[in-house]
């Protein structure tokens, strides 16, 4: 996501929040999930030409398997020139040669099932590639039949945003980001006489492109693919208050999946839950680039930041100075809105957002974030990479449209370590062909180093998750009771756990309700040099613990 389309993400209409399309809860795969994203070009390489691919990610699934994860959501791995990372759809059916086939990523999508593990892809709706045929036909001279109004077209040239016609077809065309990304053409909720380029949402393009979600989506389901997550989901529809109309198109896709493939998941990049969960899907990120909520809880103002989100401090702050209240008003909003249709993805980090360990954040600091991502009733949604405390690494060149504004990417987007051989054992060709460079510091963290190393991130992460499973307390359909709000973070999960974190440098205390009635304890997760009494807990700097409460008769 961009920051200059992500304004209207979180407007919402009243009549639309107060009426989900489907009452169907996301499926039961989905509810308890553990989400881990690979950027695909730099998780793994199988042949050396220093880029990831498909048979890479297949020779490391038995990590994924040992980690505990559920689900693995790539970036897009469609057809594309890559000026924007593969953000740039060139054809939606085709797997980019650069990962492989299809055939591979069939073959990589059973092997993941057999480990109990589902796939998720990347769909871009909102636009293509200027490569795209679809595109290439409507800026011919003479559009093919059913292709003209697939995108946005004027005759004149209504701003310097538009981008010149590159083909026979007089006028200009709509983008989305990048001059190469044009954007794919819904109808706009509200037309205008001085505006003749606006068409409704029931104009022949609008319906053409609706029917091309539904073939998409079915094409990749009937080989495995058990979900999509939507770029960009919120911005289809143009000049759409309250996000009605696309609130409506997302509702009609829904209906169609319950009908027809009722046990795959729809998740949104909308980064307001209250309005994407209403309109449809499964699932909704917060994100960065839309509002505060994801920023108050782990953005340090370094990495990919931009000045105009101020410099309030995230609670995951080692200093201390920080609040969780920001995301707890965020999300009783969505709570008391969504009525339990919907979960809330909360991610480590992801391609567009500095990584957990980035600036004065070290790996040794990040523990409580993940005790806090897998003991929340969220999805958690582990970024490769960040479960062995990967860094953000400053200073690269742009790559592949990853700079955009003072959003730096491309730090967030290298290669994953793995072992102390060359290259991290990312890759085996040379250093300079390598997708982006290896984290260039002696002590990078790697699996293996953490893989022997029993007190290491990539432990307290998998005992985390574990706990996690084996505890529906914990799970995303556990009831929450927050009872201290600041430093530690406590709260209370199904009435029977208490989770305490403490994510700053400094020991933290609290006072416990009276009435919790702790006689008894047992520490299932963390929990060293944490100290509960009956009414107070005290945690050292960096801690978390969670406990179950058992009752002594």
């Amino acid at each position: 996501m961009h920051d200059d389309q992500a304004a209207d993400a979180s407007v919402v209409d009243a009549s639309v929040a107060g009426s989900a399309g489907a009452d169907a809860r996301p499926p039961q795969w989905l509810r308890d999930a553990v989400v881990y994203h690979i950027y695909p070009q730099s998780f793994a390489d199988s042949d050396g030409d220093g880029v990831g691919d498909l048979a890479g990610a297949l020779a490391r699934l038995d990590h994924l398997s040992l980690l505990g994860v559920d689900v693995v959501w790539f970036s897009p791995l469609f057809a594309s020139p890559f000026g924007d990372a593969g953000y740039d759809v060139s054809d939606y059916l085709a797997v980019a040669p650069r990962y492989g086939t299809e055939q591979d990523l069939v073959v990589f999508i059973e092997a993941a099932r057999s480990r109990g593990i589902r796939v998720v892809l990347d769909l871009v709706a909102g636009h293509t590639s200027d490569q795209h045929p679809w595109f290439r036909d409507s800026a011919a001279a003479e559009p093919g039949a059913g292709v003209a109004d697939r995108y946005i077209w004027s005759e004149a040239r209504p701003s310097d945003y538009w981008v010149p016609s590159p083909g026979g077809r007089s006028g200009s065309y709509l983008p989305n980001f990048y001059s190469f990304q044009p954007a794919l053409n819904y109808g706009y909720a509200r037309l205008d006489p001085a505006e003749p380029w606006r068409q409704p949402v029931d104009a022949p393009g609008p319906r053409a492109n609706r029917a091309a979600l539904r073939e998409i989506m079915a094409y990749w389901f009937d080989r495995g693919v058990s979900g999509f997550r939507v770029d960009m989901a919120f911005s289809l529809v143009k000049d759409d208050p309250g996000s009605v109309e696309t609130s409506k198109l997302w509702r009609e896709i829904r209906a169609w999946l319950e009908v027809e493939y009722p046990d795959r998941a729809l998740i949104a990049e909308w980064g307001d839950p209250k309005t994407a969960i209403p309109a449809g899907f499964h699932a909704d990120f917060f994100l960065h680039a839309v509002g505060p909520v994801l920023r108050s809880l782990w953005n340090n103002g370094e990495g990919t930041y931009d000045p105009s989100w101020g410099t309030d401090p995230c609670f995951f702050d080692p200093d201390g100075l920080g609040s969780p209240k920001v995301f707890l008003e965020a999300w009783n909003e969505f709570t008391n809105s969504a009525g339990g249709t919907g979960l809330v993805a909360l991610p480590t980090a992801n391609h567009d957002f500095s990584r957990l360990t980035c600036g004065r954040r070290t790996a040794e600091m990040v523990a409580p974030a993940f005790a806090f991502l897998l003991t929340w009733p969220c999805l958690p949604t582990i970024y490769y990479g960040d479960e062995i405390g990967m860094r953000y690494l400053p200073g690269l060149s742009p790559k592949e449209g990853s700079y955009v504004g003072v959003e730096a990417r491309q730090g967030s987007r290298t290669p994953m370590q793995w072992d102390a051989t060359d290259n991290a054992g990312f890759s085996t060709g040379p250093a300079e062909s390598l997708y982006l460079p290896i984290d260039p510091e002696p002590g990078r963290p790697t699996v293996a180093a953490q893989l022997a190393d029993p007190r290491s991130l990539l432990h307290k992460v998998r005992d985390l998750i574990a706990v996690r499973r084996a505890t529906p307390a914990l799970g995303a359909a556990g009831s929450v009771e927050v009872l201290h709000d600041g430093y530690p973070f406590v709260y209370l999960r199904g009435g029977t756990h208490l989770v305490v974190v403490n994510p700053r440098r400094a020991a933290a205390s609290a006072d416990l309700p009276p009435d919790l009635g702790i006689s008894s304890v047992r520490s299932i997760a963390g929990g060293d040099g944490i100290h509960l009494e009956p009414h107070a807990v005290t945690a050292p700097g960096f801690s978390y613990g969670v406990f179950e409460l058992l009752t002594v008769e």
